[in-house]
């Protein structure tokens, strides 16, 4: 049975009130009074609830075996500074960072992203699409048992987000034309936060990648072919795991 999301903080001796969103949430699942599911509350804590009522637009649950659980969380954290993609990429990219293990999610207008979202005058539609991304994030996480969410940042230009200089050591910048091949960094390097920031159709303009090296970042590549950007994301944090993980079980043996 997937988990559902129950916002916090829980009462463990309390019957724990559902949200309308968790109340319909239940409905479609067809979950009945006197039944126990999983939840979470996006944040590392799991429990199993007892469904107590359901009416109307709400409803209780009973909560027991409350714990923290982060199991699913890798012991770096990946940034995907996703350059803005137009239709409904942004979504897609959006749900799939978070199944493959995104812990940061960055969407910044490039150069030549075609949806253009940073203006004064875009700041409400704007925030509708973070709030619309951070929906699909909990949806994914629902989908995928993640326990913690995956943050969405507020939307930013790429220059602002060059200055404002991510902790991350580690940081690339993935374009077809780079000498230097993804791979070969990282398996050069310790398991570590890392910033991959993916440019929006049409990649990086010349003057971005050279402010991005100027800022710290590795030019670098996924292999001979040319991805699209709804591709290169998911494909470069499947890399970055399937490099790191399989050394950071060694070490912990």
């Amino acid at each position: 049975m997937p988990q559902f999301y129950l916002p916090g903080p829980w009462e463990s001796q309390k019957p724990n009130t559902l949200s309308p969103e968790a109340a319909h949430h239940l409905r479609v699942r067809r979950i009945q009074v006197g039944e126990a599911f999983p939840v979470f509350d996006g944040k590392g804590q799991v429990a199993q609830a007892k469904l107590l009522s359901l009416s109307g637009k709400t409803g209780q649950v009973e909560l027991s075996a409350m714990q923290t659980d982060t199991h699913r969380e890798t012991p770096y954290a990946i940034t995907l500074a996703q350059g803005l993609a137009g239709g409904d990429k942004m979504d897609w990219i959006v749900e799939k960072a978070v199944e493959t293990g995104t812990q940061i999610i960055a969407p910044l207008q490039c150069e030549r992203s075609i949806l253009k979202l940073t203006r004064s005058s875009d700041l409400e539609r704007a925030q509708k699409r973070v709030t619309h991304w951070e929906a699909i994030v909990q949806a994914a996480c629902e989908q995928c048992d993640r326990t913690v969410f995956a943050s969405i940042e507020p939307i930013q230009t790429f220059e602002n987000y060059l200055k404002a200089s991510p902790q991350a050591t580690l940081k690339l910048l993935l374009s077809p034309d780079a000498k230097q091949t993804m791979h070969s960094v990282l398996i050069d390097q310790d398991p570590q936060d890392i910033v991959l920031m993916i440019g929006p159709e049409g990649g990086h303009s010349p003057e971005e990648e050279e402010a991005a090296q100027a800022a710290g970042y590795q030019i670098v590549s996924l292999g001979e072919r040319v991805l699209r950007t709804e591709t290169a994301g998911i494909v470069a944090i499947t890399t970055v795991h399937s490099i790191w993980n399989p050394e950071m079980q060694n070490r912990l043996k």
